[in-house]
């Protein structure tokens, strides 16, 4: 199957072959593989691509996938209507 038709990030829609394109122009963390293609920061927040790029890079590396940092999360956020701050609500 060819790399551009595997989907690692679904929410995003990285493929395999992104992935590896990060790794080989030298970006071999999860935090710059994730600035660069926005693989889990999507509405799943990387529930199930996670593992799979960190696989990716531990191939890549020579490592074990336990060495490989998980990324760092951070939480969804909603908007607030400007209404409610202007009118001083505290919730």
């Amino acid at each position: 199957m060819n790399e551009k038709d595997i989907i690692i990030c679904r929410c995003e829609d990285v493929t395999l072959a992104d992935i590896r394109k990060c790794l080989d122009e030298g970006y071999t963390t999860f935090e710059e593989i994730k600035r660069i293609t926005r693989v889990g920061m999507g509405p799943c927040q990387g529930q199930t691509c996670t593992i799979l790029v960190q696989r990716e890079i531990a191939r890549y590396l020579g490592k074990k996938v336990e060495d490989v940092k998980t990324p760092k999360t951070r939480p969804m956020t909603t908007g607030v209507v400007l209404k409610d701050i202007a009118g001083g609500k505290d919730e």
